[in-house]
């Protein structure tokens, strides 16, 4: 019996994005789709991120649905991505190969941000993404030791942009700190308009390549470098890190609030240092207090994106330039990464008529 294309496609329609609402085939995720002669059917499904959380689920309903088209005896199917911004610019001019800027900020020193935002780029990167890096903590960059980079950005002369800096590459993620321009123990004194330069510098004369997200961590406060970013680049969406305690709180809801005032989304909030969980007994201890992070992010409507115990191997992972999902494998983080590439896709695809919100896990 002959197959015709038009089964195969009318049987894809009906297998829906689960985030993004609508159909592969009018979301243009089925590709190369081909139908040989004896019943032999293959296709690619080109999804919205290679982080996506619901690859096995599309890929089995995408095979079942084309093996119950009549006369269908085989179906071969390539899960593949392509991160393509489709937002509308906020901030200033784009980096050039860069699709997704994200901000991991909190307000507050001390909550781990740089643990988030060094696992964060890792786990995307260990699933399939193009990731950057970039430390804009000028005062106190740390992610040359927590990444473990040994190897110094290079200088070389692009025939259009100029001098460049060539970022050097750890765990599969490329890295730029101004930590690797400083002497051991040297500390940056300057004022505010020598922040914006170097952020524009780390923006825009370091050639990133061509990245899918491009992770920023952030100094705590939101002064000059939190600004210098907004003007400078359009960033995709903030995610905010806290620990329970309302001491963090309180500047946590002062950085969603600075967000809200230059128009970045915020995607989520990640709760740091939970729970301590002891070996002898085996009981969660909430040192810092509990549900801070929860409270937090039911009052400005946002999801809770994670919620990370305080646990040695994520600190040492941190100390010894190997961050925790590369070496305990910490699954929280593969989860965090998830949730994020599937917030930045639904970002990506929010329409006038028809706004996809940002929904709880």
């Amino acid at each position: 019996m002959t197959v015709a294309l038009e089964q195969v496609l009318e049987a894809l329609k009906t297998v829906m994005d689960p985030d993004l609402k609508k159909d592969l085939v009018t979301l243009k995720m089925i590709q190369d789709l081909r139908v040989e002669e004896e019943g032999k059917v293959s296709f690619r499904v080109v999804l919205t991120t290679p982080a996506c959380p619901l690859k096995a689920q599309l890929e089995a309903e995408c095979r079942s649905k084309v093996l119950a088209v009549s006369g269908v005896r085989s179906v071969s199917i390539q899960m593949d991505s392509q991160v393509v911004s489709r937002l509308k610019p906020q901030g200033g001019r784009s980096i050039e190969g860069v699709q997704h800027i994200l901000a991991v900020s909190s307000g507050k020193g001390g909550v781990g941000k740089s643990t988030v935002a060094v696992n964060l780029a890792v786990s995307l990167a260990q699933q399939g993404a193009r990731v950057g890096l970039l430390d804009a903590d000028i005062y106190g960059p740390n992610l040359p030791r927590m990444m473990g980079v040994r190897k110094l950005p290079e200088i070389f002369q692009h025939p259009q942009r100029g001098e460049l800096f060539s970022p050097p590459l750890a765990h599969g993620v490329y890295v730029m700190s101004m930590g690797f321009l400083l002497k051991h123990h040297q500390p940056v004194v300057w004022r505010g308009p020598m922040l914006h330069s170097v952020v524009q510098q780390f923006c825009h004369q370091v050639d990133w390549g061509s990245l899918d997200y491009l992770i920023v961590d952030m100094p705590p406060g939101t002064g000059d470098v939190q600004l210098s970013l907004a003007q400078l680049v359009p960033v995709t969406a903030a995610i905010l890190v806290t620990t329970p305690q309302e001491v963090a709180l309180e500047d946590v809801r002062k950085a969603y609030r600075m967000f809200e005032q230059v128009r970045i989304p915020v995607l989520g909030v990640v709760e740091n240092m939970t729970f301590f969980r002891c070996d002898q007994c085996q009981k969660s201890h909430f040192l810092f207090g509990e549900g801070g992070g929860q409270a937090l992010a039911d009052s400005f409507e946002i999801p809770l994106l994670a919620q990370i115990p305080l646990v040695g191997s994520i600190r040492e992972g941190g100390d010894e330039g190997k961050p925790a999902c590369t070496e305990s494998g910490e699954q929280v983080f593969r989860n965090l990464a998830q949730k994020v590439a599937q917030l930045v896709s639904i970002l990506g695809y929010e329409e006038k008529e028809e706004k996809v919100q940002i929904g709880t896990f």
